[in-house]
């Protein structure tokens, strides 16, 4: 099973209203077709009202903890937008270039 599915599936405990786990290896160095190292993460879940920006964060660790390189997983970064219900507008926040990313042309 992918790294992406995996995470996937281990965030379903806190039982997002809307979820998307978005493969970025492909823009950072050492990228190579297959690599799963740098993912994006975009939850919304009742379990976050009235949570600070850092208790949620605390909680999508935790899910996913194992597949985290600090826990033994292959996991190398994870941005994490974590939202209440009522603070979700339905945008993906783009994430910026990586410093090391491979050159195209």
């Amino acid at each position: 099973m992918s790294l992406e599915q995996q995470l996937i599936d281990q965030l379903q405990q806190l039982t997002p209203i809307h979820l998307e786990v978005i493969n970025e290896s492909s823009g950072h160095a050492g990228y190579y077709p297959g690599k799963e190292s740098h993912f994006k993460v975009v939850i919304v879940s009742e379990q976050f009202n009235n949570l600070r920006l850092v208790q949620r964060h605390q909680q999508v660790y935790a899910a996913v903890h194992s597949l985290l390189a600090a826990g033994g997983g292959a996991v190398h970064a994870l941005a994490i937008h974590a939202y209440a219900p009522n603070e979700w507008q339905g945008d993906t926040p783009t994430s910026p270039e990586c410093a090391h990313a491979p050159k195209v042309g």
